[in-house]
């Protein structure tokens, strides 16, 4: 039988890791900069919190977990996003007595059962943001600058900012009942997927991607004009600072995003080389989620983004990714007495981070420089009978072709 993977999933194959350690290392070094520490939660958590803290009718929860009882009869969820167990951890450990302010970042996979696209996947990497314990604007702003920086350090400079504000938990509530009068003399125009929101997820009807519903939604009353004064403001606040800043984004009235326990400041950047399903990430504020988990109230905002994503769009943009490592020096050994010297040798070399290689199938002279050659070896060490007599080995610099007997003590030193 010839196994597959399962659906939805991918392999990273050797030839495509370095970008995924490049990209990665961007993430932590972009991170460390901003002054974010990193955290690291279960790949599975009880289900309850994704109920609780993610919101029982969001499609993450009604359609898309990862779900099953573990064998103590307990519910289990594999992790579909990344706030609500940072929060879960945050409460559970009591970080705010440690201090008031937490900048924390993750960097990890996710699981939701989706249909698969291009970029999505149903286990797939994600580095994500959050700070928790103030609602200052520049928290907002803080989060939207460090996912900027990590894009344009990857040669993502072609994306949109989006901006919304769903205002508070009252004014949400208030103004899905404007939204659904409106709606009613259309609801059988609907499409069958918002037909069903219109009761249980009415504010997810405007960013349906159905055309129809699109064409419905566009007289629809916006949010920002039923906000409060003071979520009005706040909003404000924002907005202008990242005109400040020289921020590009757009107010888009569509963007309310998918999770039940986001408040006020709604953002997301959209790449076009991403065709239909066009968000390389997004955020925003839940003041409310920690309080919702059992913590005291607590302010906060995140953010989450795919890195299959992100690489996509890298690679569109023709970034170029720094080349794999290679092995400095090759080691050929001509018989089995050379073979324990070149090891011995390579032990040395290793404890003193000098990469090497060496043949392990047996190969010819010719084979093995080819083999060296390939690797783009600066060196190729040879070890044979004469060489294991005079205690020294040839050492040939594959630039030029220049040779030199070198003791075998003494490869790191002739290297320098």
């Amino acid at each position: 039988m010839k196994f597959q993977k399962p659906k939805g999933t991918k392999d990273i194959l050797p030839k495509d890791i370095n970008k995924w350690h490049f990209a990665e290392k961007t993430v932590r070094e972009v991170s460390a900069l901003f002054n974010f520490s990193e955290i690291r939660t279960p790949t599975f958590e009880y289900t309850d919190l994704f109920n609780r803290g993610v919101g029982s009718e969001t499609d993450i929860v009604g359609k898309e977990m990862y779900t099953f009882p573990d064998k103590g009869g307990d519910s289990i969820t594999l992790r579909p996003e990344g706030t609500a167990p940072v929060m879960r951890a945050y409460v559970e450990n009591s970080m705010s007595a440690e201090q008031p302010l937490h900048k924390l970042y993750y960097l990890t996979s996710m699981f939701r059962y989706e249909r698969p696209q291009s970029g999505r996947y149903r286990e797939h990497s994600q580095f994500g943001g959050e700070i928790i314990g103030s609602d200052s604007i520049y928290t907002d702003v803080e989060l939207i600058m460090l996912a900027k920086e990590v894009y344009n350090r990857l040669g993502i400079l072609n994306f949109k900012i989006k901006l919304n504000s769903i205002g508070k938990s009252d004014e949400r509530k208030s103004y899905i009942e404007t939204l659904r009068e409106f709606l009613k003399s259309n609801i059988n125009e609907l499409s069958e997927e918002s037909k069903k929101r219109f009761e249980t997820n009415a504010l997810r009807i405007l960013d349906s991607k159905n055309p129809v519903d699109r064409k419905i939604t566009e007289e629809a009353p916006k949010i920002l004009d039923h906000l409060g004064s003071e979520s009005r403001s706040r909003f404000d606040m924002v907005v202008n600072e990242l005109t400040r800043l020289g921020i590009n984004y757009e107010i888009d009235f569509r963007l309310v995003r998918g999770l039940d326990y986001y408040t006020d400041t709604t953002f997301e950047f959209i790449s076009e080389d991403l065709g239909a399903q066009d968000a390389i990430g997004g955020g925003g504020r839940y003041d409310g989620l920690i309080e919702l988990l059992g913590g005291k109230p607590t302010p906060g905002v995140g953010f989450g983004s795919g890195m299959e994503r992100i690489l996509m769009v890298a690679e569109k943009n023709g970034f170029e990714f720094p080349e794999p490592s290679k092995p400095k020096i090759y080691f050929i050994a001509l018989n089995e007495d050379a073979k324990k010297t070149a090891f011995e040798s390579m032990t040395e070399l290793r404890k003193k981070n000098i990469s090497c290689e060496t043949d392990l199938l047996g190969r010819s002279f010719k084979a093995q420089m080819r083999e060296a050659n390939k690797l783009e070896c600066l060196f190729v060490f040879i070890i044979g009978e004469e060489e294991l007599k005079k205690n020294k080995g040839l050492l040939k610099t594959m630039s030029d072709g220049s040779q030199a007997e070198v003791e075998f003590n003494k490869i790191a030193d002739y290297l320098k």
